[in-house]
């Protein structure tokens, strides 16, 4: 329908892959070139059910995804568990008894995970204690996560 929310602008680089989800915490990866429209009324990719909507979109630079849920939870898992598609539900990313995803975000293992704190941005180097598989429930993000559920 013509009251659809633009979620986000992406540019097209060569080669680029996002992660897309909806608030159920389904999700998936999607190239670039998939998500050229050559309509002015936009490309839906993600594909809904009644009552819910996209959560994230992010380009998927790194290894590894970080998925947090609304009831505050956190999970670490590799991207290759995450399937690329062109359309569609997408697969559980995180497993929720009630609420959703809050946000999402994919990172380079050496890297650490990192999230802004105030003015500040925090890194964790060790992500061993929020590691599991895809769909799992995860634990309590660390000390000094913003209240937000957010990473940026």
């Amino acid at each position: 329908d013509q009251h659809r929310i633009l979620v986000g602008h992406l540019d097209q680089a060569e080669g680029a892959r996002y992660l897309v989800a909806g608030s159920d915490g389904k999700g998936f990866l999607v190239a670039g070139e998939d998500l050229a429209a050559e309509k002015r009324t936009g490309k839906q990719v993600l594909v809904l059910e009644a009552g819910r909507e996209a959560a994230v979109c992010k380009r998927a630079e790194g290894d590894m995804v970080a998925v947090l849920g609304e009831n505050r939870k956190l999970l670490v898992f590799p991207l290759e568990q995450v399937p690329e598609m062109a359309r569609g539900r997408g697969v559980q990313l995180q497993s929720y008894k009630d609420g959703g995803l809050a946000d999402a975000k994919v990172f380079v293992r050496k890297e650490g995970l990192s999230w802004r704190l105030g003015d500040r941005i925090r890194t964790e180097a060790d992500v061993t204690p929020w590691r599991g598989n895809r769909a799992t429930a995860g634990k309590l993000p660390p000390n000094g996560f913003p209240k937000s559920n957010r990473f940026e």
